[in-house]
């Protein structure tokens, strides 16, 4: 019998810091392991047959982080972009990126655009990168573009707010995933969470690898999801 999958997948990616303090390392050495994990993870899971695949990896909270810290995640967002390029190309994965531009060097705003534009053909297995993302700052985007549309407020409905989320054609997500021990959805997808599966896994995302994403699908399948009925 083949075993329910779900169709989209979102990564709360949590731990690097408290990683690289347990092993006596400064903050970046945490978010390097972390990015050397998210690779694997994330092919892993859309190779396995999920559809879609979201990673929290900066909020917009994350700007009250050190000069230093910010400056080494944004060096990893450009590897990202630009050296790992070719790796999506090479599993056909279509990359997106989802936040706001604001406060973004421009260097980065282009080779965002670059690497959408080289994926935009591939289908069956898209990431979503959440740069520069807040779920709050999202559903207040789209109310803007509501009320430069001239929609009026009885017009209003969760279905036509929905198609002004970024991305909105993106299913809302089936399952959220989060390490390091912490129970919080820390304003990720707050409105493709509405009816989301959570689960928490006790250990830092640098220590994620492609077998736990068999362990998370197995337990997605036992789930019994409800949907208010």
């Amino acid at each position: 019998m083949n075993k329910i999958l779900p169709t989209h997948i979102g990564f709360i990616v949590d731990g690097n810091r408290r990683w690289a303090k347990e092993h006596g390392l400064p903050a970046y050495e945490g978010h390097l392991a972390g990015y050397n994990a998210m690779q694997d993870v994330l092919l892993e899971t859309l190779n396995q047959g999920v559809s879609y695949a979201s990673a929290y990896v900066f909020s917009t909270e994350n700007w009250q982080r050190s000069e230093d810290e910010v400056r080494h995640i944004m060096k990893l967002l450009r590897k990202i972009l630009k050296s790992d390029l070719k790796v999506f190309i090479e599993n056909e994965v279509r990359l997106r990126i989802i936040g706001t531009e604001k406060g973004l060097d421009k260097d980065i705003l282009e080779l965002m655009k670059a690497a959408e534009q080289r994926t935009e053909h591939f289908k069956g297995k898209e990431l979503l990168l959440c740069l520069n993302y807040g779920g709050q700052l999202e559903i207040a985007d789209a109310v803007k573009k509501i009320v430069q549309s001239g929609v009026v407020a009885e017009q209003v409905t969760p279905e036509l707010i929905g198609q002004y989320i970024y991305a909105p054609e993106v299913p809302p997500c089936d399952l959220i995933v989060r390490t390091s021990g912490e129970q919080r959805i820390s304003n990720f997808m707050l409105w493709r969470a509405a009816y989301s599966e959570f689960l928490f896994l006790d250990k830092n995302w640098p220590e994620m690898t492609k077998q736990d994403v068999t362990v998370i699908l197995n337990e997605y399948a036992q789930r019994g999801r409800r949907f208010g009925g």
